[in-house]
């Protein structure tokens, strides 16, 4: 299954409606592959859904952080970019510290952890975004000084 059919299938489990505006956010972060700040959300909803409010992407960002479909990450600034979660719940990158680059990480291996934590705290934990930060290859290569978020 897709991650957007399976957003959509978790939006609909919720007791949530498939309206235009939560599937046409949903469909730019799929496209997009994440990443995107709700500025950028919004043009692209825009251009592809003029008929979506304003009102109703910043609501359905709300309502799709709120369910753990899509979780913020603060990279290059406080402004948050969007990622859609996997089916699992997670995300996880990693981030050039000098060039913001961002790695998908294609799998992930903390599954093992994430059981201990939960047994070890008595939590059931639905999902996770892990960030690894280092310096990619191209950056290593030019000795440039590390960039520093606002």
């Amino acid at each position: 299954m897709s991650g957007l059919q399976d957003a959509l299938t978790r939006l609909r489990e919720a007791g949530y409606r498939i309206t235009g505006a939560r599937r046409a956010v949903l469909t730019v972060l799929q496209d997009s592959g994440g990443h995107l700040t709700s500025a950028e959300v919004l043009d692209q909803v825009e251009s592809r859904a003029p008929s979506v409010s304003r009102a109703s992407v910043f609501r359905t960002l709300e309502l799709l952080t709120a369910l753990s479909i899509i979780r913020p990450t603060y990279l290059e600034s406080r402004t948050p970019t969007y990622v859609l979660l996997t089916p699992e719940g997670h995300h996880s990158h990693i981030i050039c510290s000098h060039c913001n680059r961002i790695i998908e990480l294609d799998n992930c291996q903390v599954d093992d952890l994430t059981a201990a934590f939960g047994e070890r705290y008595g939590v059931r934990i639905t999902g996770h975004l892990l960030e690894f930060y280092g310096v990619c290859a191209a950056c290593e290569g030019r000795q440039v000084s590390p960039t520093l978020g606002a």
